[in-house]
């Protein structure tokens, strides 16, 4: 355990960070989730309604800094061509 008292914040503050960005990445996974699932079902509109929340999602984290942004131009570009497949 830290003695002094910078070291003490240090942890306390990397905890909540460590939750948020969890929280983020959870909420990404989800969405990206809800994607595949109307892809499987070959639902079009279902996946592009999803799609465009999927990617406001991870743009959303890619500005807190949670992604990098090429992971996440990776994501999204992913998940497009899989719903242009079906459609």
């Amino acid at each position: 355990m830290a003695n002094i008292k910078s070291a003490k914040k240090r942890i306390l503050v990397a905890e909540t960070r460590a939750a948020r960005n969890k929280a983020i990445k959870s909420e990404v996974k989800t969405a990206i989730k809800k994607v595949d699932a109307a892809i499987a079902a070959k639902d079009v509109e279902t996946a592009k309604a999803n799609l465009r929340a999927a990617i406001a999602t991870m743009n959303k984290a890619t500005s807190k800094g949670v992604y990098h942004k090429n992971t996440t131009s990776r994501k999204i570009s992913r998940l497009t061509k899989a719903v242009n497949s079906i459609a």
